[in-house]
Formats: C-alpha cells, structure tokens, sequence
C-alpha cells in the first residue's frame, strides 16, 4: 500500500512552495501579536513580518491547533479515498500532538474504515523536515504506508537537534528560563547550547560566553556523533538573519566535507516565538540522541 497521503504541521518550517510542489498538505499553526491573530502558512513573506514585528520589540504568543480543526484537516484529506499518514511535532513541545491523536480517534471511531496515523515525530521544525524529506524519498522510492510510518518512528529517535540562543530574553519569555538567568546570561553575553533529547525536552547542555565559542561548540559536539559526515544530509537552520545563516553553512560544509548535502532553512514564527532572531542550529541523523 504506496498510494498514500504524507502530511504535516507548519512547523517542519519547509517552505510553502516544497510542500505543494511535492503534494505534502500541511495544518498551520498560528501565532498572536498584541490581539491579532496571524497565520504560520510557510511563506517568506510571513517569516518577514513575524521578525520584523519581534524586532520593533513587540511579543508574540502561540497556541494549540484545536481537536476541531483537526478533525477538518484529516477529514479534507480522507476525501481522496486514500490512507493518511501524519507527521506532527514533538509532543512535549506542544499539546497539539494530543489533540491530533483525539481528532483521529474520533474520525476512526466514526469509520472504521477510515487509515489515518498520528506519528509523534520527536522532532522540531529542521529536525521534521529532515525527517519528512526522507520519508518523502522512502515514499516514492515504492514503500508502502506502514514501512514509511516505521521509518518516521525510529529515525525521528534518531535525528539530532542542535541549537544556539542569541538573546536569552526570548527564552525567558517563553517561561523556559528565569528573570535573573537571563538578565545575568544577556550581560555576560552567554549562549546556550541546547539539544533535543529523546522526551522532547530542551536541553542546555553547556553555555558559553560568546556566539563564536558557541558555533564551535555545535561544530565539535556533531562531529562527535558523525565525524566528517560521509553521506549523510545535514539542514542547517538560522533566524532573520540570512547573511549570517550563509555563514552558518558554508562553515557546516568545511567541518563535513563528506556530507551528501548541507541545505539551508529559516526557522518558522512558531519556535521562533520562544528563541527569536539569532538563532543558528544544525540537524542530521545519528545513532542516537546526545548532549
């Protein structure tokens, strides 16, 4: 069975146009500056103004996605007649994984018929789509629904996630890390290197004084888990700044010059929400999750 629908969330913060051009359908998940309620539909022009909102100071907020509009997407999806498979975030990210797993019980419930899968995917923005781009791949390769659904349970377990904060007031924020750290770590101009273990949560696993020492940091601690890279796809992820995002991966592909290929992505305004502008992360697939 390959006749099958892969979809996703917003949040594997591919770009709109890849996801159509290869017939992945998404939900998008929103955000809310100061009352207004705005769309995360994967386009450049959003990615604009969500960071030109947080740099004129103002506070973004997110949300879940609702049991009900689910309930819609799934629904939309099944009309084609054909199982789905979906790839939703990590679960201890965000409720909404929850809430996607109750909407497919109910439309099971209500046909039995009915193929939809939930997958929780452990991973974040570049980690889902390195993931999803792989399952895209496994998919027209002629694997069937239930060898890309396992594909998607254990290589998730295995993508590494690997981050650096610019400015720790985001975080804090978001209620991930106290008033006084922050105010202290900003002053210092502390970084911290965070990963995603295996339960989701964020992690910072060192905090170096510094950006510098910091990007070393990502470079050294990935080099640990795949030496020079030989054959492996590595995303590298940056916030508003493109510039330094080019920088951020020409330096990736001189640390892994066996790399098949290292891709450039922005990150989205969801997770963006609780790490801002200045944000630069590094993603692949590893034996296993480590600080």
């Amino acid at each position: 069975m390959n006749d099958f629908i892969l979809a996703t969330s917003s949040t594997c913060d591919l770009d709109r146009s890849w996801l159509e051009e290869h017939h992945i359908p998404f939900i998008s998940y929103t955000y809310e500056f100061e009352g207004k309620v705005f769309e995360d539909d994967c386009t450049e022009f959003s990615r604009r103004v969500f960071y030109g909102k947080m740099k004129e100071g103002k506070l973004p907020s997110t949300s879940q996605i609702s049991v009900f509009r689910y309930m819609e997407f799934f629904k939309l999806l099944l009309r084609e007649g054909k199982p789905v498979l979906y790839l939703e975030m990590d679960r201890a990210i965000s409720g909404s994984f929850n809430n996607a797993v109750l909407a497919a019980k109910e439309i099971r419930e209500d046909d039995p018929n009915a193929i939809l899968w939930v997958v929780n995917t452990g991973c974040i923005t570049m980690g889902m789509a390195l993931l999803i781009k792989e399952a895209y791949k496994l998919k027209e390769s002629g694997a069937s629904f239930e060898e890309v659904r396992d594909f998607a349970r254990e290589y998730g377990k295995k993508t590494a996630h690997r981050f650096l904060v610019d400015d720790l007031q985001w975080l804090r924020r978001g209620g991930r890390l106290s008033n006084a750290s922050a105010f202290i770590g900003s002053l210092l101009s502390i970084k911290p290197v965070i990963y995603l273990p295996e339960d989701g949560s964020l992690v910072a696993y060192t905090k170096l004084r510094g950006k510098l020492k910091a990007m070393s940091q990502l470079i050294s601690d990935s080099q640990k888990d795949i030496g020079e890279g030989e054959g492996k796809n590595i995303i590298v992820g940056f916030s508003d700044n493109k510039e330094e995002g080019e920088k951020w991966k020409e330096r990736v592909k001189e640390a892994f010059p066996k790399a098949s290929s290292v891709e450039l992505m922005e990150l989205g305004p969801v997770i963006g929400c609780h790490v801002g502008p200045g944000f630069l992360s590094i993603v692949y697939f590893a034996e296993e999750r480590r600080p």
